[in-house]
């Protein structure tokens, strides 16, 4: 196969303008030179980045919520995760959103990955925590979030997403990821 190069496939912004700014999303649509010196568009969402916690009890359940997701209109089981407020220290806000969306807190916090779900057309980026000896605190969804908790056997969750119950992206990273750093499969970086 020969030697790998890394060539540069750089594109270069012109010109950007916003196309729509809201609470969370901020969308784009830039101007770009190519690396072959032609022009093109690229729109894309900027997004203020986001946590993602897969809380461990001690007895090996993994703590799950349910919520409505309006644009598919259905239920998703997930694992708890939300984003950050600017400049928030990530780890704060996973320790805020595991407290606000479950009501537990968690004495141990092993960050496992940082994962970027969109890379066609978002700047987001989650970072992923695996939380363990978790202790129930007085804490509860923010104002107009509904959901429920469940905790669930790890290896059922892991059960659901081979049948399809959990479908939801970043959950299924987190829930293979927290599998893999328990089995000692993924030493701790």
């Amino acid at each position: 196969m020969g030697e790998r190069k890394d060539t540069d496939f750089t594109e270069h912004t012109v010109d950007s303008r916003t196309v729509y700014r809201g609470r969370l999303l901020h969308v784009l649509e830039d101007a770009v030179r190519l690396p072959d010196g032609k022009a093109s568009a690229r729109e894309y969402i900027r997004h203020p980045g986001a946590v993602m916690v897969v809380p461990l009890t001690e007895g090996g359940e993994v703590v799950l919520v349910r919520q409505f997701r309006y644009p598919l209109k259905r239920h998703f089981i997930e694992i708890p995760a939300g984003k950050m407020e600017p400049g928030e220290d990530p780890l704060a806000t996973a320790r805020r959103e595991l407290r606000e969306e479950c009501g537990v807190d968690a004495a141990s916090w092993e960050h496992l990955a940082t994962v970027h779900p969109c890379i066609g057309y978002s700047d987001e980026r989650i970072e992923l925590y695996l939380a363990r000896r978790l202790t129930r605190v007085a804490g509860g969804p923010e104002e107009g979030e509904f959901l429920e908790t469940m905790e669930v056997p790890l290896e059922e969750a892991l059960k659901w997403v081979r049948e399809g119950r959990i479908t939801e992206v970043k959950s299924i990273i987190g829930l293979m990821w927290a599998e893999k750093r328990l089995a000692g499969a993924w030493a701790r970086r």
